[in-house]
Parts: C-alpha cells; sequence; structure tokens
C-alpha cells in the first residue's frame, strides 16, 4: 500500500483488448492531485487521477489530452484541453488520465475503449 498523496509508478495502462498504451504515474491521494503536472515541462506516458471528475490547467506548461473512466474503467469522454483552463465535472467519470497532447491519436484510445490501470505483474 502507498501513503496517501504520493505518486507511484504504474508499469501500464492496457486496454481490455490487450493493448499497452503507455507507462503512468498515479495520483491517488489529495496532495498528488493537486499537484498533479504543475511545474512539468513535458510528461513521459501517463499520469492517472482518482478519484476524479473534472480538471483544470491553470499553471500547465503543455495542452493535455484527457479521458474520462467511468467504476468500469470505460472511456466516457477524451477531450483536448489547452493550458490555463478550467473544465466542467463528467458526472460518470470516477477516474482520469492525461497525456501530453496528440498522446491519445497516437495509442488509438477513444471513448468505449475499457482501460485497466495494472499497478503490478500479479
Amino acid at each position: 500500500m502507498t501513503p496517501r498523496g504520493t505518486l507511484t509508478d504504474v508499469p501500464w495502462l492496457v486496454t481490455d483488448d490487450a493493448r499497452v498504451l503507455a507507462s503512468a504515474e498515479v495520483a491517488d491521494g489529495r496532495t498528488g492531485r493537486r499537484r498533479g503536472l504543475l511545474g512539468r515541462d513535458h510528461l513521459d506516458g501517463a499520469i492517472v487521477l482518482r478519484p476524479c471528475r473534472w480538471i483544470h490547467t491553470m499553471g500547465m506548461r503543455f495542452d493535455l489530452d484527457v479521458a474520462f473512466l467511468d467504476n468500469d474503467g470505460r472511456v466516457v469522454k477524451t477531450m483536448h484541453v489547452r493550458r490555463h483552463r478550467i473544465g466542467v465535472p463528467v458526472w460518470r467519470a470516477n477516474t482520469v488520465i492525461e497525456a501530453e497532447h496528440g498522446a491519445f491519436s497516437r495509442w488509438g484510445l477513444r471513448v468505449g475503449d475499457v482501460v485497466e490501470i495494472r499497478e503490478d505483474d500479479r
């Protein structure tokens, strides 16, 4: 179990058809979610925010691709969010995946995909 508010390495984001999308970090505590990507110039892979229903890009240094996932890991909405914007809540979502703009296109991630966040090899 990781301490609340820390970022932990996640080996893979994997779709239900076994496509490996990217490595990621999980921000599952209040401090980690609040910090998010602030202060970074880029992001290799993705960051997973949970629980989370809405995001902002105030103070960000780059645009984001954002995916909102429901309780089953199904992508219910994706969007490109420019820097210095405030989003609106996606009520069906409980998890958000953020990546640098253009990543979802490269990964082929779209609404309806189911994403599993594999935190270990077990």
